[in-house]
């Protein structure tokens, strides 16, 4: 790739994909060229956004293998749900493989698929076809995260030892689109959904920088789930009529509450552990990130909720619900966290920045398919463990053909 821009196409035009537009208003060296989603329905709104934008002239398509096809296209963001992620992998090898895409990288929105399995298939279809990676996890991109790991590592780690102990959560009120809650076309509930976040965030925060990801083996997973909120009669009527019918959890529930521990061995011998913890059954002003590590002697903490900008609105200052202050905004009136730059503040500049160099570099991203593999298989060892309600052992052969017992149930009232 000599090109003095990467031109990226995005497969799926929903809401990560506006995401990552406004998160390319900040990152050099790269034009978005083209847009595919099924219906082109999605596709066109995030086209003239990326216009709007000026981040390129995209062209919209409804069919993938034109997508691929698109003269030029060096890199793919996939941006798809994660039932058609297996799909799109294997529609880029064919045209790859068979030379009619120019296709160089491409970049793997979290998670990687509804499983281990599917994960495994799509990691081997992507290297099989010679293509560079990368995983799209904004949270370990986190400008505060990123910060706060290099102060507390090089200040707190080098003198009094390296942290034991780091926490993360991600908890709103649910999803925006109805796949998402259908645990057969997710492959799960909240702890597929943002427990990949918090469990590679939390790795992230242990992980010694100048050993690298190596430095850390994954010996056991522990973890509860639940549906605490949307299981509740009156929730399940109110997540039926919000999703036209598509979604009835009085017949296939996902959990809506999830709690995990993973156990490390570290390169020294020693132990560590992260805490993860997601729900879409919180209330509150927006999505809220939670960050904590622990050391010996130290001790970093974030919450996104508590930003340097608040809006107070009365209670006669009426209006339209939206999400203009804080993703996943659930109130209009009261005291309000507001975020000048969410793309920012989740990690999507640095991460689609950080993609973008390093395609252009010839090399693999630093965060790659392999990490979104490695978290697969701690998400399928923690669905494991809630089903089984015991600890499970890593490595552990059976995780490869393991399904979640929520996609298990709901894949029966799939036609």
């Amino acid at each position: 790739m000599t090109g003095k821009a990467l031109k990226i196409g995005f497969i799926g035009g929903g809401f990560v994909a506006q995401f990552h537009a406004k998160a390319f208003r900040n990152v050099r060296n790269a034009e978005i060229v083209a847009v595919y989603s099924p219906t082109g329905k999605g596709a066109k709104k995030t086209a003239e956004l990326v216009k709007a934008l000026g981040i390129g002239e995209p062209k919209v398509y409804t069919d993938l293998h034109e997508f691929l096809q698109h003269p030029g296209l060096e890199a793919a963001w996939v941006l798809s749900p994660n039932y058609t992620r297996l799909d799109v992998a294997k529609a880029i090898h064919e045209e790859v493989t068979q030379g009619k895409s120019s296709l160089k990288a491409v970049a793997f929105e979290k998670p990687l698929a509804r499983n281990l399995d599917e994960a495994s298939q799509i990691v081997e279809l992507i290297e099989k076809a010679g293509l560079l990676h990368g995983y799209l996890e904004n949270q370990v991109f986190s400008p505060s995260l990123v910060r706060g790991k290099e102060l507390t590592w090089r200040r707190g780690a080098a003198i009094s030892g390296r942290p034991y102990l780091a926490r993360a959560a991600e908890e709103h009120g649910g999803p925006h689109s109805p796949w998402f809650w259908h645990p057969y076309y997710s492959g799960g509930g909240v702890l597929l959904d943002m427990g990949c976040h918090s469990l590679e965030a939390g790795r992230y925060m242990l992980y010694d920088p100048a050993k690298g990801k190596q430095d850390l083996k994954p010996i056991e997973v522990e973890a509860y789930t639940a549906t605490l909120k949307w299981g509740r009669p009156e929730y399940v009527k109110k997540l039926k009529e919000m999703t036209g019918g598509f979604v009835d959890y009085s017949v296939t529930p996902a959990e809506d509450y999830a709690r995990v521990i993973a156990t490390y061995e570290t390169s020294e011998g020693l132990l560590v552990a992260t805490e993860s913890s997601n729900a879409w059954s919180f209330v509150g002003p927006g999505l809220r990130l939670t960050f904590e590590m622990f050391g010996p002697e130290y001790y970093m903490q974030i919450n996104t909720l508590q930003p340097e900008l608040f809006v107070f609105f009365s209670r006669e200052v009426k209006g339209p619900a939206g999400e203009d202050l804080v993703e996943k905004q659930a109130a209009e009136q009261g005291l309000m966290p507001a975020l000048p730059d969410e793309a920012f503040t989740y990690g999507y500049t640095w991460e689609d920045m950080h993609m973008v160099e390093a395609f252009l570099a010839g090399r693999n991203a630093e965060e790659n398919l392999h990490d979104g593999l490695l978290i697969m298989e701690l998400l399928m060892a923690a669905y494991k463990s809630a089903e089984e309600k015991r600890p499970v052992k890593l490595p552990d052969l059976t995780l490869k053909d393991y399904r979640p017992k929520p996609f298990r149930e709901a894949a029966k009232h799939v036609k």
